[in-house]
């Protein structure tokens, strides 16, 4: 394993691909990204609740662990580089999170009828890509986000690092992570999305219509992690569950096994590829979305034995 500053300022850990096949990835292992380097460590760093409420209220980590407990297993992926769209780098581990619901920690205030936004702030700022930004800012459709959401205080039973966003982070399982926010300092209800360098000039993308859309359901992905035995291993996710995955061996397909979706984690498969060469997989989802075949992020995974 390595780890080393990129052009994000993230650090990004490289771990060989046999490395990958825990369903749940170790948590040394998984990717850690910061866009302007990691705040000063913080274990009581509140979370101020604000905004289209009844009542602002300020939070300590002690009381968002004191709210009912929920554990979710779930890909955590990284969109890439804001900077440099066309740089595709896979950076995905499978974690699970310990935290309250969204949702409950929204409740101590009181949502107001007018809110349909979220938005998380976090304890990060500095200067990236020429600009200065005074904090990391994400805005989120509250009605998708409030049940699935957690304001995590741990990770893989670990409870959070400085590196991590601890104390608390949201996490939103089915999101790209540039939505899951490190270093929690408030959440704000809103009926309105902000201008922010992280809202409308960053992570944006083309939407069904062409018009730049906010980055936020995961792409349908697969990935082989190895060949042991002449057996293919590999982990396949997308926002919805995955349906299908083809997996081929020197250009002709082979039997895929794939393992039923469990919430939002990614799920297995596993193909005979005995002594072939080149070994693809592509995986199809529930809403019909299918890998394509090259020249995306998410393009159709190629091994060469």
């Amino acid at each position: 394993m390595q780890a080393r500053m990129d052009t994000v300022g993230a650090v990004r850990r490289l771990v060989p691909p046999e490395r990958l096949t825990s369903r749940v990835t170790p948590l040394g292992d998984a990717f850690v990204i910061a866009h302007f380097g990691l705040p000063a460590p913080r274990a009581d760093r509140p979370v101020v609740v604000d905004g289209l409420v009844d009542r602002a209220v300020t939070l300590s980590p002690d009381d968002v662990r004191a709210l009912p407990q929920r554990r979710v297993e779930s890909v955590h992926e990284c969109f890439g580089n804001p900077l440099a769209p066309g740089e595709w780098v896979r950076r995905a581990a499978n974690l699970v999170w310990t935290g309250a619901r969204l949702r409950d920690v929204l409740d101590l205030a009181g949502v107001q009828p007018g809110a349909t936004s979220v938005w998380a702030r976090g304890a990060d700022h500095g200067e990236f890509g020429g600009r200065t930004s005074p904090d990391y800012l994400k805005d989120l459709p509250l009605d998708a986000v409030a049940d699935r959401a957690l304001v995590a205080y741990a990770c893989n039973d670990t409870r959070l690092p400085t590196e991590r966003g601890g104390p608390l982070r949201l996490v939103v399982p089915g999101f790209f992570g540039t939505n899951s926010v490190k270093w929690l300092t408030e959440l704000t209800l809103a009926d309105h999305r902000p201008e922010h360098l992280f809202t409308t000039e960053l992570y944006l993308r083309p939407g069904p219509d062409g018009r730049s859309v906010p980055v936020r359901d995961l792409d349908v992905t697969s990935v082989v992690v190895g060949v042991r035995q002449g057996m293919a291993h590999g982990w396949a996710w997308s926002s919805v569950p995955v349906t299908r995955v083809v997996v081929t061996v020197d250009g002709a397909p082979v039997r895929t096994e794939l393992e039923p979706a469990r919430g939002r984690a990614w799920q297995g498969f596993r193909a005979l590829v005995g002594t072939g060469r080149r070994i693809t997989a592509r995986a199809t989802d529930a809403v019909g979305r299918t890998q394509p075949a090259s020249g995306a992020r998410n393009a159709v995974h190629v091994l060469t034995m």
